[in-house]
């Protein structure tokens, strides 16, 4: 299972809006975990203001019962942290694998990492699926 969350803006009327400093973006925050293949198998949508460890527990929380063959959570290292890694032990009992970019300034595409990009290029093709 490869996790990762994505900032975009959300509508001007929408209720619920947050500011993710990071990123400086206003609005909504898409955390997705899928398998290799790219399929979504626990989605969580927040306000921008909620941190990366918080969306992905919330996301696992939610589909708990039906991910109890997880072996192995892939994530970046926006998820760094034993907290998170003890309660996806404690939840799933899969443990958390953390894949660092590599310190030379070149593009390298991470492994695997990539099939969570590609599903969320697929989800960004269909707008009603995100914005409130």
């Amino acid at each position: 299972m490869i996790i990762d969350a994505q900032s975009v803006k959300n509508t001007d009327t929408a209720e619920e809006k947050g500011y993710d400093a990071g990123k400086k973006v206003s609005g909504i925050k898409r955390h997705l975990a899928v398998d290799t293949l790219g399929l979504p198998h626990a989605i969580y949508v927040s306000t921008a203001n909620v941190t990366d460890r918080t969306g992905a527990l919330e996301a696992f929380s939610t589909k708990a019962a039906s991910l109890t063959m997880l072996s192995n959570v892939i994530a970046d290292s926006g998820y760094t942290g034993e907290d998170l890694a003890d309660k996806v032990k404690e939840l799933l009992n899969s443990s958390v694998t953390i894949v660092k970019r590599s310190e030379q300034h070149k593009f390298v595409v991470l492994p695997k990492r990539w099939s969570v990009e590609r599903a969320f290029a697929w989800l960004e093709k269909c707008r009603r699926l995100w914005k409130k």
